[in-house]
């Protein structure tokens, strides 16, 4: 193994390190059982039509703790019914709804083994991991999912029940409700809770094995960093086949919160969040970086309102930081104005409720952090993989710094091998990975620390920063290494940009593929009186960097693509230029492509949790990066 550096500092907050299971149940198999004996009367779960314990204005339905416990009864009765045997594997392909949750908390109760699926997976996908994980029972969103994996019985040999999510709880012949009580309760910590496919970056996904003592670990570290409890609550919009968002549910209720459930599209997030109004907010950066961009084009649609909305956030920042005051006594009066103006706003556009708002998977931009800090909005940002448990490092309230992904979480330790990878050990360390053994080694060396595949510094305060990722190194044919994170994040601090993908591996210099923002850019041209014809033919390029807009294969053929517009591509240009300023000169990109679409999942470019493909990337698009390299 690579000589490592010495071991990073823990986190400073003492009680976070207790393991005293008096503020969690021995294992997920019993949690509902639990936490109905503290909270039966409160609110565990309210959402938008459907069934529901009560109903009330607008078309909410409510489930309470003690409804909640009945109904994990009735799912977990009807599996034993079907026959599933303790450490038996049941999947659930369904949207994040509260049924899911019935069958997730059912299946843990019944001792089986969960395996999420996401719906959006595609039939290669959804093959494999129905056979890999040995599935017995399916239970699924509707009819169209359940005839999805009716087609792929003869390659599911395990397979003896697919059952529709609704159905479930109705099905005839369940157990009696004294065999379930006694399967949970017979659940050791050390069994598997779930087995968890990663999102398949490169090939096909490996299920990872957590146990009930993992997932609980992750608790013990956690749920004293941000509290709740009855009247907060959070609002969930990601997928619950993420583990996340699994992870954001357990936290929610073991502390009597409720959980708000919506549809997940992003586009209908701000508008929801409005009507929620939610004390707790998990989410991708994309939707903070959104709502930032948006405030911020409307104020630079007024005249002189790009400084003001500067000099807001800047004095915003001072009173955050209880400095107001300490300089010009006009700042003060800015502040006011601000208030009624800017930042009450958007702590309405989240309900005005909002304490806590958690993020990860990606970097978020410092210029954003800002602009929500200044409005009193609180984002602490993560990191952590499935095979961590779903969290190794946390922001939070007790300890912040920008750029950084937090402090190693109590319970676990991190180190920087020789060769800058990001090393974990602790009881939140999953065991392996399902029935293969030669993936589990090359993860997790004899000594308990899982290698992360991630590069990264740790600072003279524990701080952990991530840099990259070990496989996506890309080595120019100079010999030169380069970080294609480090600028494919420094340009994606644009407004205008959506996405960026540098390639360059084996090749004299890098370029890249671009994708826009179509509405940061429609609001960019309405503002600077551009007209964007699609039928407009590319034309100079303008104050293009040299290297960047005389090569014909940036300037494209194809006129009906936005980013062929000259003063879109100038604008585009710009950003790039001031990502290349961020780095060093090997890793500066010296043209570029800016694409007709955004990656997606159903494309195969992106997983179903928004990480990026990219030998996909590369592969649907290589025309265009030997027209690059041309």
């Amino acid at each position: 193994m690579s000589p490592m550096s010495p071991m990073s500092p823990m986190d400073p907050i003492e009680s976070v390190g207790s393991t005293d299971t008096a503020l969690r149940p021995r294992t997920l198999a019993v949690f509902t059982e639990w936490t109905g004996e503290r909270y039966a009367a409160e609110t565990a779960l309210r959402h938008k039509g459907g069934e529901g314990g009560e109903s009330g204005k607008g078309g909410w339905s409510t489930v309470s703790y003690g409804q909640l416990r009945a109904r994990v009864r009735e799912s977990g009765r009807a599996l034993l019914g079907l026959g599933v045997a303790p450490g038996e594997r049941v999947a659930v392909l369904a949207e994040t709804r509260p049924e899911w949750t019935y069958t997730h908390f059912g299946v843990l109760a019944a001792g089986a083994v969960l395996v999420p699926v996401y719906p959006t997976a595609g039939e290669e996908e959804l093959a494999w991991v129905l056979s890999d994980s040995a599935a017995v029972v399916v239970v699924c969103d509707d009819p169209a999912q359940a005839a999805r994996v009716e087609a792929l019985r003869p390659k599911l040999p395990a397979l003896r029940a697919v059952v529709e999510m609704d159905g479930l709880r109705a099905l005839p012949g369940p157990a009696p409700e004294a065999e379930l009580l006694a399967r949970a309760a017979a659940v050791e910590p050390a069994a598997d809770a779930s087995i968890v496919y990663t999102s398949g970056t490169t090939g096909l996904p490996k299920g990872c094995r957590l146990t009930h003592a993992n997932l609980g670990a992750i608790q013990d570290a956690t749920l004293p960093l941000v509290k709740g409890g009855p009247g907060d609550s959070t609002y969930l919009y990601l997928p619950l086949a993420h583990l996340l968002a699994q992870l954001i549910q357990f936290t929610t209720l073991l502390e009597g919160g409720e959980l708000c459930y919506f549809g997940g599209r992003i586009e209908d997030v701000i508008g929801e969040l409005a009507e929620a109004r939610p004390t707790h907010l998990p989410s991708v950066p994309r939707l903070f970086e959104k709502l930032h961009s948006v405030v911020l084009s409307l104020a630079e649609s007024q005249e002189g309102g790009g400084a003001r909305f500067a000099e807001a956030v800047r004095v915003g920042l001072l009173a955050a930081e209880g400095r107001l005051g300490e300089g010009d006594r006009g700042d003060r009066e800015v502040w006011e104005a601000a208030e009624k103006t800017l930042y009450s706003l958007v702590r309405g556009a989240f309900g005005g409720r909002l304490k806590w708002a958690l993020t990860g998977g990606a970097p978020i931009a410092p210029a954003t952090l800002d602009f929500l800090r200044a409005c009193g909005i609180a984002v602490f940002e993560g990191y952590g993989m499935t095979e961590s448990g779903g969290v190794i490092s946390l922001n939070h309230p007790g300890g912040v710094r920008y750029g950084s992904v937090g402090r190693p979480i109590a319970g676990c330790e991190v180190r920087i091998a020789g060769d800058g990878e990001v090393l974990a050990r602790g009881p939140m360390i999953f065991p392996g990975y399902h029935a293969n053994a030669t993936a589990t080694g090359e993860t997790l060396d004899g000594e308990g620390w899982l290698h992360t595949g991630d590069l990264g510094e740790v600072d003279g305060e524990g701080f952990l920063f991530i840099t990259g990722r070990k496989k996506e190194l890309i080595i120019t044919s100079a010999g030169k290494n380069i970080t294609p994170t480090e600028w494919e994040f420094a340009l994606q601090r644009s407004r205008y940009v959506s996405r960026a993908v540098m390639i360059g591996d084996r090749r004299p210099h890098p370029v890249a593929l671009i994708t826009l923002d179509a509405e940061e850019i429609a609001a960019w041209a309405a503002r600077e009186s551009v007209t964007l014809d699609p039928g407009a033919a590319p034309g100079a390029t303008g104050d293009h960097p040299a290297d960047l807009g005389d090569h014909p294969a940036v300037l494209g053929e194809h006129p009906a693509v936005l980013g062929d517009h000259p003063a879109v591509r100038a604008l585009v240009a710009e950003a790039v230029e001031a990502a290349n300023a961020t780095v060093s000169r090997p890793a500066r990109v010296r043209a570029f492509r800016v694409l007709p679409g955004e990656f997606t999942v159903e494309a195969g470019t992106l997983t179903p949790t928004l990480k990026l493909r990219r030998r996909a990337v590369a592969e649907r698009y290589a025309g265009e990066i030997e027209e690059l390299y041309g």
